[in-house]
């Protein structure tokens, strides 16, 4: 009987051992070796970076680094040489051939839509505008509410900011003030330069002054200077394709679809760190509280890796909703 005892109680443990070397195993790095991130060279995507980073290394105990990255020399790179291995904040839209060609050749898929409301481009106006104007709620009432943003400069027209040269965004909206009929009634005026776009919305907000423009969030501006979105009809695809084209000869109204933007993942990490592909699986951040934090980060003049800090230990409901509790522990414990 004792003998008996022993035995079933050696097996206990034993399958103890196995079960906690599973749980071990279910919460680790695998066969991965040195996984390489993409920090693109904009806040909520360096952001990004960093945080998938720390949670790699601190809940998973990966070789996690991050190497420079921007959207068309890193979609090309994992295209052709399977490297970095995770791009967090990948706008498939604005690289679709080059994503097209990663699912036909199988070795980089989607593990996520990183931005749970899609990128959302379009035009936005500060929420006090709509505020003293509720006569404006869509594009469509641009027209006839010219007077609204009226430009001290230009007496007569109102004033629509572009996107800057060279960006896809400013063959898109020349297209829609044409479809809206808007040369009678506003000026279309080129900001020259992102910074000068975001410092335009800066200046206006100080002020309390009426603004409309191209903008995209989630991004730090849309947090920090509460931009809303002006409304659009649905998108029709044949529609908006002819809006990204500069030699469009009929450019119509329609809505700018949400950009699909990936976490993007080379396919061989699924067999070598099946956990950390399911964390990725799991990575999505919600539009608004996304843009606040990187708000936070204007404000304070934060670093990347800060942002990513402050995210990680003030906005826990979110990202710990990605990992298992132990894991989540781990990373609270090395921040």
């Amino acid at each position: 009987m004792k003998q008996t005892t022993r035995f079933t109680t050696l097996a206990a443990l034993a399958l103890a051992g196995m079960a906690q070397a599973q749980t071990a195993a279910a919460q680790d790095c695998g066969t991965a070796g040195t996984i390489t991130i993409a920090e693109m060279t904009w806040l909520s995507a360096a952001t990004l970076a960093h945080v998938t980073q720390k949670i790699m290394a601190a809940g998973y105990g990966c070789d996690a680094q991050l190497v420079p990255g921007d959207t068309v020399p890193t979609a090309t790179s994992m295209l052709t040489r399977s490297e970095p291995t995770v791009a967090p904040e990948l706008w498939v839209s604005t690289v679709q051939a080059q994503w097209d060609q990663m699912q036909e050749k199988g070795n980089v898929y989607k593990a996520s839509d990183i931005f749970s409301g899609g990128g959302q481009d379009g035009l936005w106006v500060p929420d006090y505008v709509l505020t003293q104007h509720p006569e404006i709620k869509t594009i469509e009432d641009l027209a006839a509410n010219w007077q609204v943003f009226e430009d001290n400069q230009n007496p007569g027209k109102g004033r629509l900011y572009n996107g800057p040269p060279g960006w896809a965004s400013e063959v898109i909206i020349t297209n829609y003030y044409k479809a809206l009929k808007l040369e009678d009634s506003f000026e279309l005026f080129s900001p020259g330069s992102g910074e000068n776009l975001k410092a335009s919305i800066a200046r206006a907000v100080a002020q309390k002054q009426p603004w409309v423009g191209y903008y995209w969030g989630p991004s730090d501006v849309v947090g920090k200077f509460g931009l809303v979105r002006l409304g659009m009809p649905d998108s029709d695809k044949d529609k908006f394709t002819c809006l990204t084209d500069a030699n469009c000869t009929d450019p119509q109204v329609t809505g700018w679809a949400a950009g699909e933007v990936a976490v993007a993942v080379v396919s061989d990490l699924k067999e070598q760190a099946p956990a950390v592909a399911e964390f990725l699986a799991k990575m999505q951040v919600p539009n608004d509280e996304i843009s606040t934090v990187l708000a936070w980060g204007d404000d304070n003049g934060a670093t990347p890796e800060e942002v990513a800090v402050h995210f990680l230990k003030d906005y826990e409901a979110i990202w710990t909703t990605w990992v298992p509790a132990e894991v989540a522990e781990k990373v609270k414990a090395s921040l």
